[in-house]
This record gives structure tokens, sequence and C-alpha cells, in this order.
């Protein structure tokens, strides 16, 4: 039976107690800031990026991992003889699945699999292929299991403030200004297809009200969720509004566990502090 090595793209957004108990190996996104290339969540923290945006006004920009940086870090293992089987953010959002395919091609014994997600949607393919390594299923089978499993990973967010939407260019001033002076809020959905994001509901109120209403009709509109694991992923609000998350699912009695996870550079910086989201996987 071939050794495995579970590894992920640092955009799974696990807590380290998560990272250290599944071995996985992270390979980091890069964060471009002043010129100055950085490792994702490695020597750069999402309150670093967003004190820069409090003073400048401007957004770093981000970069995928190339394929010489896949094959560098895969390249020893591989020579000791395993398996490895890497979860990669959605090919929507990034490169990063192709170079990694790229890197399989020329070294072999690697396993790429396009999660068609990002955070902690992408987290869930990883606990799924650690499960199943620790109950022993080899390769191949993990590897089928886990591309079956992509499209029944469903992830979403609120957003508080659109000030990092529209530093993006994801949408304008105007858009901004009109959405804060009315209060929305808008879920942005990712399709698990690709893992490429659409506005969803766009909510209106006070921010915890928005959260709990959001909880609800998220869970409602599945049949057969999944009731392990869920995860509460947010870039940086307010402990009282993870809080009030995390006491409206235990209501519910309908998960094993909720974790609670801060979401890594890549993605905080494109959505700003302010976002939360619950992302759980269905049966079928």
């Amino acid at each position: 039976m071939s050794k495995i090595l579970l590894s992920a793209d640092s955009t799974c957004d696990l807590s380290k107690e998560l990272a250290a108990e599944t071995g996985v190996i992270y390979t980091p996104l890069h964060i471009i800031l002043n010129d100055q290339s950085y490792d994702d969540s490695v020597n750069i923290t999402p309150d670093e990026i967003y004190q820069h945006f409090d003073k400048t006004g401007t957004l770093p920009k981000t970069s995928a991992v190339n394929t010489d940086e896949y094959i560098a870090a895969f390249q020893p293992y591989v020579e000791q003889g395993y398996d490895i089987i890497h979860i990669n953010i959605g090919s929507a959002l990034s490169s990063s699945y192709a170079n990694c395919v790229r890197a399989a091609e020329q070294l072999g014994h690697i396993y790429p699999i396009d999660s068609c997600n990002l955070s902690t949607g992408t987290g869930h393919i990883v606990l799924e292929a650690y499960d199943r390594i620790r109950k022993g299923l080899d390769t191949a089978e993990i590897v089928s299991d886990l591309k079956a499993l992509v499209s029944r990973c469903h992830s979403s967010f609120v957003i508080d403030k659109l000030n990092y939407l529209r530093a993006g260019g994801r949408c304008s001033t105007l858009a901004m200004l009109g959405a804060n002076l009315l209060s929305l809020k808008p879920c942005i959905e990712v399709d698990n297809q690709d893992g490429s994001m659409t506005v969803g509901k766009k909510y209106r109120g006070k921010f915890d009200r928005v959260l709990i209403q959001y909880v609800h009709e998220k869970l409602s509109q599945f049949k057969k969720i999944k009731t392990d694991r869920i995860f509460i992923t947010h870039a940086g609000v307010e402990q009282q509004y993870v809080t009030t998350v995390k006491n409206e699912l235990e209501k519910l009695h309908l998960f094993q566990k909720i974790y609670v996870t801060r979401a890594s550079c890549t993605i905080s910086s494109h959505c700003g502090p302010g976002t939360l989201g619950i992302l759980f996987m269905t049966e079928s």
C-alpha cells in the first residue's frame, strides 16, 4: 500500500488545530504588497493587509502557486515514496490547480483535486481526504471519492461593508454608497461546479439580525445536510457576530461539530473584515 501525504493550498482556511490533527502540508499562495511578495499567512497576516488598506486605500494583489513551487514542495516526498493528494482552490478563482496539474505531469504520484471552492469549502474536502486516509483507503479510491464530493460542498458569505469589493473593482462606488445607505448586506455564493462566485440575496438590516436570517435560509435550501461538521469562517468580524451564529447553529441541534476558523490572507484581501459565512456539505 502506498504512503499517502495530504496537501492543500493555503486558502483552505483550516485552523491550526485541524491542520495539526490532519497532518496536511500547505502550499501558500502569494500576497503582493508594496512590490514585495509574501507567502499567504506565513509572513503576512490579514490584519496587516487591513492596516495597509486603512492607510492607503489600496489592496494587495494575489498570485497563484506556480508549477516550479509545487515541484519543489512535492519532489522530496515523491522521492520518499509518497503519493500526494493535493486539494486546490477552485480553478475558476486561481491558476493554482492548472499549475499543480503540470507539476503532477512532470513528477508523477501527485493527484490534484480541483475543489471548485474556496476557504473551508475546500477545507471540507481536506477533512474528507483525511478521514479516508485514516481508514486505509488506497490513493485511487480516495481521489475518486473526493472528486464526487466536490459538488456536495456549499459555501457562501455575507459581507457587512462593500469597501473591499469596491477597491477590488467588484462593485462601483455608487453601488457601495447605495448599499450602505440601505443597510444592504450581499450574500456571496460559491458555484461548486467551478468555484466562481456570484451575488445571491441582498439582506437588509443590522448585521446580527441578517446573520440569523442567513443561517436559517441557507440551511433550509438543502435536503439531507451532512451533519458531522459545519464551518463558521470569517475574515475578522467582531466576536459577538461569531457567537450569534454559533449559538443559532447550536439551537438547531443539527451538527456534531461546529468549527470556527479565520480566513487566510488571500480570501480576506478580496472580501475584507466584516465577512462571515457558513460552509457545509450535503449527503447528495
